[in-house]
C-alpha cells in the first residue's frame, strides 16, 4: 500500500467552471488547489452567473463521462440518482443523420442528459469537499505573475483589494472569455496563433414539463444535411430531471431561430422531419425562450507556441470551443483534465506545463476536426478551407453517414469517434471502410424509428383533449 507523502507544491484553478473543478480534482492528489471563481456560486443545482450558455441543451457523451468518473468517481451515480438519463446510444435516440434515420442498434456507446446546472454542482460540490481544494467565490484574476519562461502566481482581485497567489501551476479554466492571449502579450509572449470556422449558428432553446407517459421516451433529435447547400436546421429534445424536456433549436447563417415563442413550434416544424413539432405541442412550457449566437469553433493553438512559460496550463474552452451541435465541449474539457492528472503524476515540475499542452492539443484534435469540416459546408461559413484531403474526408464521411443508418460496424465506428471514446482512425478500419465503399442500397425509412409502445404512447398523446 502506497504512502500518502502530501502535496507537492501550489496550483492556482482561475474558474469555478466544470473545467475549473475538473482541473482541481486532476490536481489533488499531488499538489494544494485553489480554485478561483470571480461569481457567487449557488449552493445546489441552480444558475451560475458567467454561464449564458447553460440554458441550452448539453449532453456528455460517454467519453467525457468515463474521464470524469475516473477523476471524481461515484459522480455517475450521484448524477443518476439526482435525476439525469443515461442515455444508450443509439436503443435509446431517434435520430435523423444526414444519411436517413439511425437504427436504434443496441447500445454501442452512451450519453448522459441532464441540465447544465445538475451537472456542474454535484461535479463542485464533490471535488470541493476534498481536503486538498479551497474554492474562492468572488475572486476574479487580473494577470500572470512570471516571465516568459516561469509563471509563478496570479494577480487577484477579492473584496475590495488586489493581492498576488503564488503558485507552482496555474490552471486558465477561464473558457471562452479567456484573457490568456492579453495576459500573454503582457509578459512578452508573441500572439497565439487562433483557427477560428463560424457557420453563423444561433441556437433557441425552451423548457417544458414532459407530457404524461414519456418517463422513458427516447431523446429525439433532427439533423440538418449539409449537401444540400442550404441553412442548416437542426433541433433536439433531451430528457432531463424532474420529467422534463429541454428542446434546442438552432440554424446556421440565414436560417437562425428566434427568441420569440410563437415562433419556437414553426421553426421545429420547418425541420427536415416535423417530429420535434409534433412532440413540443403537447408539453408544456416552463419557460421563454432563451437565445444565443457565440457558436464559432475557435482554437488557440499553444500547444504550437515556440515558447512557452513552465507553471502555466490552458484547458477547456480557453483552449478550443465548438459549435455546440455535436455535444462536444463538456467531454472534450474531461478529457483535458485527465491529461492534466495523467502529466502531473509523471512529476510537477519544469516540463509539466509543455506536456499538459501538447496532450490536451491531443484530445482536441477529433472534436475539432468534425465541428471544422462540417461547418464549413454551409452557405456563408467563415474559415480556413480543409484543401483536397479534406475534401475527400467529406466525401468518405457521407458515405459512412449513409452506411452507418443501417449497418452495425460502420455505426459502431461513428458513434465510438463521437462519443470520444476512440480516435479518427476507427472510421478507417478495413471493416468499416468495406462497409462504407460497398453499403448496399437499401429503401431509406420514411419515418422515424420509434417503437410500437411508443408510436402507441404518441398516438395516445396527438388524440387526448
Amino acid at each position: 500500500m502506497g504512502v500518502d507523502r502530501g502535496p507537492r507544491g501550489k496550483a492556482l484553478v482561475i474558474g469555478g467552471s466544470l473545467t475549473g473543478m475538473l482541473a482541481a480534482a486532476a490536481l489533488a492528489d499531488t499538489m494544494q488547489v485553489t480554485v478561483l471563481e470571480r461569481y457567487a456560486l449557488p449552493h445546489g443545482p441552480l444558475p451560475r452567473q458567467g454561464v449564458p450558455q447553460a440554458r441550452h441543451a448539453h449532453l456528455l457523451w460517454s467519453g467525457g463521462a468515463r474521464a470524469i468518473e475516473e477523476l471524481v468517481p461515484g459522480a455517475t451515480e450521484r448524477l443518476l440518482a439526482a435525476g439525469a438519463r443515461h442515455i444508450a446510444v443509439p436503443r435509446d435516440l431517434v435520430v435523423l443523420t444526414s444519411g436517413g434515420w439511425l437504427t436504434r442498434f443496441p447500445e454501442q456507446q452512451h450519453f448522459l442528459s441532464c441540465t447544465r446546472d445538475l451537472l456542474d454542482w454535484v461535479v463542485r460540490d464533490m471535488v470541493a469537499a476534498g481536503p486538498r481544494v479551497r474554492v474562492l467565490p468572488g475572486h476574479a484574476a487580473l494577470g500572470l505573475r512570471g516571465t516568459t519562461t516561469q509563471v509563478t502566481g496570479v494577480l487577484v482581485h477579492g473584496g475590495r483589494r488586489e493581492e498576488t497567489l503564488e503558485a507552482d501551476l496555474v490552471v486558465d479554466a477561464g473558457g471562452r472569455a479567456s484573457a490568456m492571449p492579453r495576459w500573454l502579450d503582457r509578459l512578452g509572449l508573441p500572439a497565439v496563433r487562433t483557427d477560428v470556422v463560424d457557420s453563423g449558428l444561433g441556437y433557441a432553446s425552451r423548457l417544458f414539463h414532459a407530457p404524461p407517459g414519456t418517463a422513458g421516451f427516447p431523446a429525439v433529435n433532427v439533423q440538418a444535411d449539409p449537401r444540400q447547400h442550404v441553412p442548416g436546421l437542426n433541433g433536439t429534445i433531451l430528457p432531463v430531471e424532474d420529467g422534463r424536456w429541454l428542446v434546442t433549436l438552432s440554424g446556421t447563417r440565414g436560417g437562425q431561430p428566434t427568441g420569440e415563442t410563437a415562433d419556437f413550434e414553426d421553426f421545429a416544424r420547418s425541420l427536415r422531419h416535423p417530429v420535434i413539432g409534433d412532440l413540443v405541442t403537447r408539453a408544456t412550457p416552463l419557460t421563454e425562450v432563451t437565445v444565443s449566437h457565440s457558436t464559432a469553433n475557435r482554437r488557440r493553438r499553444y500547444e504550437r507556441m515556440r515558447v512557452w512559460p513552465d507553471g502555466l496550463v490552458v484547458l477547456g474552452d480557453a483552449l478550443a470551443t465548438y459549435n455546440p451541435l455535436y455535444g462536444h465541449g463538456m467531454s472534450v474539457a474531461a478529457r483535458h483534465a485527465l491529461a492534466l492528472r495523467r502529466q502531473a503524476e509523471r512529476g510537477t515540475g519544469p516540463g509539466l506545463a509543455r506536456r499538459v499542452q501538447r496532450a490536451a492539443a491531443r484530445a482536441t484534435d477529433a472534436a475539432w476536426v468534425l465541428a471544422g469540416t462540417q461547418d464549413l459546408r454551409y452557405p456563408g461559413a467563415e474559415g480556413r478551407s480543409p484543401g483536397p484531403l479534406g475534401g475527400l474526408m467529406t466525401g468518405y464521411t457521407d458515405r459512412l453517414m449513409h452506411a452507418a443508418t443501417h449497418r452495425g460496424r460502420p455505426a459502431r465506428a461513428l458513434l465510438d469517434v463521437l462519443s470520444l471514446s476512440a480516435g479518427q482512425a476507427a472510421l478507417l478500419r478495413p471493416d468499416v471502410l468495406a462497409s462504407v465503399l460497398y453499403p448496399g442500397h437499401p429503401e431509406p425509412p420514411q419515418d422515424p424509428p420509434f417503437t410500437e409502445e411508443e408510436r402507441e404512447l404518441m398516438i395516445s398523446l396527438f388524440t387526448r383533449r
